[in-house]
């Protein structure tokens, strides 16, 4: 016959914060609203491809293809793996607010690498 766990078992569980999975939710939504944002401005890029064809330079196609991916579809990506990672920690009762912001600041990083290829593939093309 075994005996039920003790309270130093039930003990060893950190206890969860109520403010971090509140704070981690928001900033969750945030990220999530980041991320349709910067999905609904990256085919703006397009326009950087107008001046294509005018001039003596040729346009680079496949770097400017490469950064309207990375634009569109990175910032997306990175925001599913925050809120897989965050749910992961606070299933564990590990702090998980700073995940969505590391995620943000993540999406718009690769945001603004995808935008300086575009602009890096259009000779003459100034921000």
């Amino acid at each position: 016959m075994s005996l039920p766990p003790g309270p130093a078992a039930v003990a060893s569980r950190p206890p969860r914060r109520t403010w971090d999975v509140v704070l981690t939710i928001v900033l969750l939504v945030l990220s999530v609203l980041l991320a349709l944002l910067l999905l609904v401005i990256s085919p703006f890029l397009a326009f950087a491809s107008d001046s294509c064809g005018s001039g003596p330079a040729e346009c680079n196609l496949d770097q400017m293809t490469a950064g309207f991916l990375v634009a569109a579809v990175t910032p997306a990506i990175v925001s599913i793996l925050g809120i897989a990672v965050a749910i992961v920690l606070l299933v564990l009762r590990r702090l998980a607010f700073w995940v969505p912001l590391a995620t943000m600041l993540l999406a718009l990083c690769l945001f603004a690498v995808g935008v300086a290829l575009v602009f890096g593939s259009v000779p003459g093309a100034t921000l």
